[in-house]
């Protein structure tokens, strides 16, 4: 498996248990400075390597009501800020082809949205960026459909890639987590992540957004670890009934510590576990 490389964090194999991690949307600047500092405290305390998420525009909200972010320009610059005073790496999906050239200079990873992952220009352009290509799996396709997504990012050149596994869907307003994705999409040789958060989503459940099932983001995970995950996404909010995005499946900050501490002894347990 080829070991993907983050400024000074590496994910695969035979690496730590990585985390991408933060707050859906940048809801403020002081926010997203506050969430940074408490995300880089929690690497700090838990040995975790950890990439600081969050998004600039959610730009698939289900309601045209819903709150989207500052947009490209302005989240740049508080991603600026947060590499800057706290020295993470920084992710973000990107939603158009053209926001690339903007976040190419600060972005360490930008992600495919699970919506937008047959998009093949907008896959193309973050591609030929050079940059860290985070693909979410969309809940529509079956994990061994990836291999056609990995083809368009490898056409640039570029081998820097994390496959993200979260969920699929299952009838009307569901999610369920396959845990047989994981070693099938490790099986392209790159390195997968489990999303964690987003996996416990019940899309449109409540009718103008989206609700969830937050109590079972922690067995899920530990269950993904344990198949094999090399990386976990979760969303952490420090105020979870009040986030403005997502907020039924953002994990509490205060319990994220416990949480990446269960994930880790998890994988310890069984990352050299040989295939029976």
């Amino acid at each position: 498996m080829k070991t993907v490389t983050i400024l000074d964090i590496k994910i695969g194999d035979n690496t730590p248990l990585a985390f991408l991690a933060g707050p859906c949307v940048i809801e403020s600047r002081d926010h997203t400075l506050r969430m940074a500092e408490a995300i880089r405290k929690l690497a700090e305390d838990t040995g975790a390597p950890i990439v600081f998420k969050t998004s600039y525009d959610k730009a698939n909200r289900s309601s045209i009501e819903s709150f989207r972010g500052p947009g490209v320009e302005d989240g740049v610059e508080i991603l600026r800020e947060v590499k800057e005073q706290f020295g993470l790496p920084v992710l973000t999906d990107v939603h158009e082809p053209w926001h690339v050239e903007i976040l190419t200079e600060i972005v360490d990873v930008m992600q495919v949205p699970a919506f937008l992952c047959r998009q093949t220009d907008l896959v193309v352009e973050i591609a030929e960026s050079g940059c860290v290509v985070n693909v979410k799996k969309g809940q529509f396709l079956a994990p061994w459909d990836i291999e056609q997504v990995i083809n368009k990012i490898t056409s640039t050149g570029n081998e820097q890639i994390l496959l993200t596994e979260r969920g699929a869907s299952f009838g009307y307003n569901n999610l369920v987590s396959d845990m047989r994705a994981i070693p099938i999409m490790k099986g392209y040789g790159y390195p997968v992540v489990f999303d964690a958060t987003h996996s416990a989503q019940l899309p449109g459940g409540l009718g103008d957004a989206t609700g969830g099932v937050r109590e079972f983001i922690a067995p899920v995970a530990r269950a993904a670890v344990a198949a094999g995950a090399n990386a976990v996404f979760m969303e952490v909010h420090d105020d979870v009934d009040n986030a403005k995005s997502d907020a039924a499946t953002q994990w509490p900050l205060q319990k994220a510590r416990d949480l990446i501490q269960q994930l880790q002894d998890v994988y310890e347990v069984t990352r050299n576990m040989e295939d029976l």
